[in-house]
């Protein structure tokens, strides 16, 4: 599912304008992503936890000459899905429709 795709299903689903619903789309990802950049926690109770991640400087390898490399430290962006979120993808929880 992409973007739009998205759009147009929750529009149906809350009974919104596929405009109105873009934009508190657009608001929700671009909360997030400040948020994050921030270094703080974005949680969404049962979907789940947005987050920064610090990874490490490393030694990696250069896959076409095999040398080595140095791969500096950097902060990601990461996802851990919610137990209930977990749950409707193994199949355990029947989704709400």
């Amino acid at each position: 599912m992409n973007k739009e795709e998205l759009v147009q299903e929750v529009s149906k689903k809350s009974k919104v304008t596929q405009k109105e619903t873009a934009e508190i789309i657009n608001a929700l990802m671009e909360t997030i992503e400040k948020t994050v950049a921030k270094g703080k926690k974005v949680t969404l109770v049962g979907f789940g936890t947005f987050e920064a991640r610090k990874r490490a400087a490393r030694t990696g390898r250069n896959p076409q000459t095999g040398k080595e490399i140095k791969i500096a430290a950097k902060t990601v962006p990461a996802f851990s899905a919610g137990k209930k979120f977990k749950e409707a993808v193994n199949g355990k929880v029947a989704a709400k429709k």
